[in-house]
């Protein structure tokens, strides 16, 4: 059987991911009336409704549900090696998240740089899944999350655990004598699910103590930032913060109330057959001798902490 139109192809799975002709029209730069007829010239070609049409829109046919994840992953792979030929030969890809890129990994990479001037990094900021992670033809990612738990065919690479407690500054400090006085206190929380706040409540049950009150800012550069203006307690990351926990702007009022999450450690991921290539093996010797500091300060952080939490 010869292949069906590429046109059509890239027309049903755009469809069938946005889930209508609207989506796909908007992201192929096509009118919706194309997108249509390519999909209707598809099913054609094929002998099988791939979509239902619904007075609502469209649905996938159980045909269609299983043609989509073939066309998605191999759309994906193409793009991926489209992306591997064409990148200079001397540049590395890094994807990281958001306040990661810029409380730890951007301050650092003028020494990578001083010490491999032949080598350029090109750096995404964003949020990212592993699965994108692997289809986006990145050479690493770093950073934080849990699904990276399950099997993928990345190289992980632990730098430093995720450790938080709370931290606020000086003069706030000076009004919490006791964990429940925190239950007086305007609560700073760097994401709406206040994971942050919960998962330290889970370790250390405060009386009193609601996690889910308080302010809820986009990151927890931008929670430090308001910590910082006196406008509340911040769950501070240990790492993350060193730098104004170290310089005495915040402080931790119970240092000894140290809690993990449940997010993972933050970790270096290779991808697969990447690790025997000369520029990829100096980046992850650099990462790894610039978080080992770092690993240190929270291994004897957490030592101070009773039962290990």
């Amino acid at each position: 059987m010869r292949l069906p139109p590429l046109n059509a192809l890239r027309a049903f799975e755009a469809a069938a991911r946005h889930g209508g002709y609207s989506g796909a029209a908007e992201e192929l730069f096509v009118t919706r009336g194309a997108v249509s007829r390519h999909v209707k010239q598809l099913e054609e070609h094929l002998g099988v409704l791939l979509f239902n049409r619904l007075p609502q829109g469209v649905e996938l046919t159980d045909a269609g549900a299983r043609f989509l994840p073939v066309l998605t992953s191999s759309f994906e792979a193409i793009a991926k090696q489209a992306r591997e030929l064409t990148r200079p030969r001397d540049e590395l890809s890094v994807i990281c998240p958001p306040t990661f890129s810029i409380r730890w990994l951007i301050p650092k990479l003028d020494d990578f740089r001083q010490r491999h001037p032949e080598i350029r990094v090109q750096l995404t900021t964003a949020f990212f899944s592993a699965e994108e992670f692997e289809a986006g033809g990145y050479d690493f990612a770093v950073g934080c999350d849990p699904t990276w738990g399950e099997p993928h065919e990345e190289e992980a690479l632990q730098l430093f655990p995720m450790a938080i407690a709370p931290a606020c500054t000086p003069a706030l400090a000076e009004r919490l004598k006791r964990p429940q006085d925190l239950a007086r206190e305007t609560l700073l929380h760097e994401k709406p699910t206040h994971h942050d706040w919960r998962a330290w409540c889970d370790a250390f049950p405060v009386e009193g103590l609601d996690p889910g009150k308080g302010i809820e800012l986009p990151s927890l550069d931008m929670s430090t930032k308001a910590a910082l203006m006196g406008k509340g307690v911040l769950m501070a990351d240990l790492i993350l913060t060193r730098d104004e926990l170290e310089s005495d702007q915040l402080v931790m009022p119970f240092p000894d109330m140290i809690a993990m999450t449940d997010w993972g450690d933050f970790a270096l991921r290779i991808s697969p057959g990447r690790s025997a290539d000369p520029k990829v093996k100096a980046f992850t010797d650099w990462v790894l001798e610039a978080a080992a500091p770092d690993l240190a300060y929270c291994q004897e952080r957490l030592a101070q902490v009773p039962n290990g939490r």
